[in-house]
């Protein structure tokens, strides 16, 4: 199958986070088979979703993986003009959901399988290539870790570098933020209003909570940055509440309140620092409430935990001066999204986030990916198939 083939095979397959995905893990896994690839499925706790992962070449150093989701953001709401879930061309462009976030890279990806399995079986591919397909991406970056530690229990090779497609526009990304994010439920004491002070209001003491970060962002914006958070925009962790729900009437203090908080964490840091740092705040204020009811305070649930993906070191980077050498793009580029490429990094790989498309058009509306960057994917896989090619 050609890419494009590919990719109106996988869009066709409706893979939003709270569907399962493994009509589309079905067909991967015959579509690896055919190329005689033996893939490895590995089931989230429900069995509704599984990632994947498959090797092909020789068991030798220098292999390298392409790490891609499958699923894709909703369409309910959104005005598109044509069908989401099918492919259609129209002025140069590939419409459709996930054509760039980013079934566009999954689809060269599984191509580039192919290509290295017929190189393979004449004795050309000299170092490994490696494809892993994972889940719920979109909501927490929760399929990628077992893949991961599935994939280094497995026996495989070990792959040297870990190249995330991520829509980049084919530049190579040496960086990103952490995510961190909280469901926090906060627990009042209802009374007249005239009696305020009797009572606990949910929503006010949720104020406090977020007025503590409207504070602590502006100590981080005013702080000098490090030459690392200097290439970053902004260069600094944020915090962000998101969503506020609570009270009943006006003339009633709040009972319940609950708000989604988030922190897009610098790479350079931790994200249990800001899960310390909100445990403190409730820690100073839950006393006072405690104090007129005790059975008032904050109830936190996390949602997700993801971190960042920190430039690494010159001698220790090896996918960062491959991916420059195979695009010829030797910019700096950091994003403030963040990705499972983290989450490679954390177990041990170096990895560049690298992928076809803007990401500018990803969870849009008439989603798109262009015919040129498409066919720019298609020649970068070209390129790193030669690198495979060559003794390690």
């Amino acid at each position: 199958m050609t890419p494009r083939e590919i990719l109106e095979k996988l869009v066709g397959f409706p893979t939003v986070s709270a569907v399962s995905n493994l009509e589309l893990i079905g067909w991967v896994e015959g579509c690896l088979a055919a190329e005689g690839i033996t893939a490895t499925r590995v089931p989230d706790p429900t069995g509704e979703k599984a990632a994947i992962f498959a090797s092909i070449g020789p068991d030798a150093p220098g292999g390298l993986l392409l790490s891609g989701h499958t699923d894709v953001v909703p369409v309910a709401g959104q005005n598109w003009t044509s069908p989401p879930f099918e492919v259609q061309e129209r002025d140069g462009k590939l419409y459709g959901r996930g054509t760039a976030d980013m079934k566009g890279f999954d689809a060269l990806a599984l191509w580039a399988m192919g290509q290295a399995a017929r190189l393979h079986k004449e004795g050309r591919l000299k170092r490994p290539l490696q494809i892993g397909l994972s889940y719920d991406e979109e909501v927490g970056c929760f399929g990628a870790p077992p893949m991961i530690e599935a994939l280094q229990a497995s026996g495989l090779p070990r792959a040297e570098a870990v190249i995330v497609g991520e829509p980049s526009m084919l530049r190579p990304v040496t960086g990103h933020k952490g995510n961190l994010g909280f469901r926090i439920h906060v627990i009042g004491h209802s009374v007249h209003s005239s009696i305020m002070h009797e009572g606990v209001s949910a929503i006010m003491e949720a104020a406090r909570l977020i007025e503590a970060g409207n504070r602590q962002n502006e100590m981080n914006f005013a702080r000098q940055p490090t030459e690392t958070e200097r290439i970053f925009n902004p260069p600094c962790t944020t915090i962000h509440c998101g969503k506020i729900n609570g009270g009943e009437v006006h003339n009633i203090t709040a009972r319940d309140c609950e708000i989604l908080f988030d922190f897009r964490v610098m790479p350079e840091e931790p994200t249990a620092m800001w899960r310390d740092w909100l445990t403190g705040q409730i820690a100073r204020i839950e006393p006072a409430m405690k104090a007129r009811h005790p059975e008032t305070g904050f109830a936190l649930s996390e949602l997700f935990d993801v971190p960042g993906l920190a430039p690494e070191p010159d001698g220790e980077a090896i996918a960062e001066p491959l991916v420059r050498r195979i695009t010829g793009d030797n910019g700096t580029h950091v994003v403030s999204f963040a990705s499972e490429a983290g989450q490679f990094q954390a177990k041990g790989y170096s990895t560049v986030i690298c992928g076809p498309g803007d990401i500018a058009q990803a969870h849009q509306p008439d989603e798109y990916i262009t015919k040129d960057q498409f066919e720019k994917g298609r020649a970068f896989m070209d390129r790193l198939l030669d690198h495979l090619t060559t003794a390690a």
